[in-house]
């Protein structure tokens, strides 16, 4: 327990001292503090699935991400069909825009619903199967297969499906898992990345003790 404790609060001081390093906005001397009372939380899947249902999803953008128009020539680096990993990735708008540039994209999201309606809104046409090495699990494919979106849990998704990749855009899966997971993440994102791999991270910090009910947040930019 205490090892395993120990590595979560190492792989957190991690990222916050990447942040630190990165150019990205400056953070408070605190900010080791700011992470424990975050510990604990837990979201169980049920209720990520019953957002979508409930169509609770605030947190999905109507135009691609600023931060990706901003710095997608830095993730790119003068590359042409790149391939692309979007963890947690809903039915971000972000996907179509990256395969629209001639890359290819590789989601993976838990509910169904999300992916269906990524392609229904995209106006692509979609095949659907089961993936035989991942019991429960699916991937939909365009016609074109330039996108494949897996449905299942992020951790059962491995190299093994689709390789490494070249870049990864990692909008908000980073703060939507549950605390106690992100060694976990943070080996799984390891493992995808090919050598050249590109790495865009918005995240955010705040002080759940300072700010109760709605957070006020700051956004945060890792690029690696």
């Amino acid at each position: 327990m205490r090892a395993g404790r120990r590595a979560h609060n190492a792989t957190l001081r991690c990222f916050v001292d990447t942040l630190s390093l990165s150019g990205g906005v400056p953070l408070p001397s605190n900010s080791s503090s700011m992470l424990a009372p975050q510990e604990n939380r837990v979201m169980a899947l049920e209720e990520w699935e019953e957002r979508w249902e409930t169509n609770k999803i605030g947190f999905h953008q109507l135009t691609v991400h600023k931060m990706l128009e901003t710095h997608i020539d830095k993730v790119l680096a003068g590359r042409t069909g790149v391939k692309f990993f979007f963890p947690l990735c809903g039915k971000a708008v972000d996907m179509k825009w990256v395969a629209d540039m001639g890359h290819s994209v590789v989601g993976v999201e838990l509910t169904e619903k999300a992916i269906r309606e990524f392609f229904e809104e995209s106006k692509m046409s979609y095949s659907e199967e089961s993936v035989a090495t991942v019991p429960g699990a699916k991937v939909f494919r365009n016609s074109e297969k330039t996108v494949s979106l897996y449905q299942c849990d992020i951790y059962k998704f491995s190299s093994s499906l689709e390789g490494q990749f070249g870049a990864i855009w990692d909008r908000g899966a980073l703060v939507a898992i549950n605390p106690k997971d992100r060694v976990k993440y943070a080996a799984l994102m390891v493992s995808l990345m090919a050598p050249d791999c590109r790495f865009l991270l918005d995240t955010l910090l705040y002080n759940p003790e300072l700010y109760k009910g709605k957070q006020r947040q700051q956004s945060v930019t890792l690029f690696i």
